[in-house]
């Protein structure tokens, strides 16, 4: 499986929880962990929140992350994030912009090894090619259940 992750996160409210936003993201988050073939993520813009572990993060024995140097990484956006950081702050702006500066790179997750390696988007593909190459007789096996306990 080959994921091109750009998330922005769930998107909160009444009218998304309605139509089921829990029931189908859980029903992807248990196809992804159940999952026995090589997992490649590449996370090209943003991967914010719950959103980011659902599509094949390493949290859920993701075999390669990469990020484009573009990605972000994150809880929440820059704008969402500092309104919560420095509520009633008068130079909200600078706070914003100091946190996109710090946090709205791929670096700080390839810091903590969410994310294998940052690479060129030219890189892709070669880099993509030879992981399954490397992958191809991956074998791992889920432990033993008489039934999957899939979220409905």
């Amino acid at each position: 499986i080959v994921t091109f992750v750009d998330v922005p996160g769930f998107l909160p409210g009444v009218n998304q929880e309605h139509g089921g936003i829990i029931r189908h993201g859980s029903k992807l988050l248990f196809a992804y962990a159940e999952a026995t073939v090589p997992k490649l993520t590449v996370i090209t813009r943003k991967a914010y929140g719950g959103a980011y572990d659902v599509m094949s993060s390493k949290h859920l024995r993701g075999d390669s992350n990469y990020a484009w140097p573009t990605a972000q990484i994150a809880v929440m956006g820059a704008k969402g994030a500092t309104e919560i950081l420095h509520r009633g702050a008068s130079d909200i702006d600078a706070k914003q912009a100091e946190y996109e500066e710090v946090f709205c790179n791929p670096l700080p997750a390839a810091r903590r090894g969410f994310v294998d390696d940052v690479i060129q988007p030219s890189e892709t593909r070669r880099i993509l090619i030879e992981d399954l190459e490397l992958l191809k007789d991956k074998e791992l096996e889920n432990p033993w259940r008489k039934h999957s306990n899939i979220a409905l």
